[in-house]
């Protein structure tokens, strides 16, 4: 299971990231946080274990009706690629929406950034 360390260092990496203008960085290292958070909130509330990529982890979220419909949003803002920001709703701030995501899954208040 991730450790919350872990899930702080990925998001650290993407803030660093997209404060230098690297939009691809932030978006990957805001990603490896949510699944990494996705993770350890799977293992708290399922007894089937389940793994996948942070992609996978993207995906689960967003199809997962129990979530609010809020952070399913935000995980497919995410989940966008790059190439389809025009035609999908794409996040101009991938930070936030990992922050948003990783608040609920944890029941921590976001921290502003």
């Amino acid at each position: 299971m991730p450790t919350s360390s872990q899930i702080d260092q990925e998001l650290a990496a993407a803030e660093t990231a997209w404060k230098n203008n690297n939009a691809g960085k932030a978006r990957v290292c805001a990603r490896r946080a949510v699944a990494g958070a996705h993770a350890a909130w799977l293992e708290r509330h399922s007894d089937r274990p389940w793994s996948g990529d942070a992609m996978a982890h993207l995906r689960r979220i967003q199809q997962d009706a129990s979530l609010p419909l809020s952070i399913r949003e935000a995980a497919e803002r995410l989940s966008t690629a790059v190439t389809q920001q025009h035609a999908t709703p794409f996040t101009i701030d991938p930070v936030s929406d990992a922050k948003l995501i990783i608040a609920h899954l944890s029941a921590r208040p976001p921290a502003a950034h």
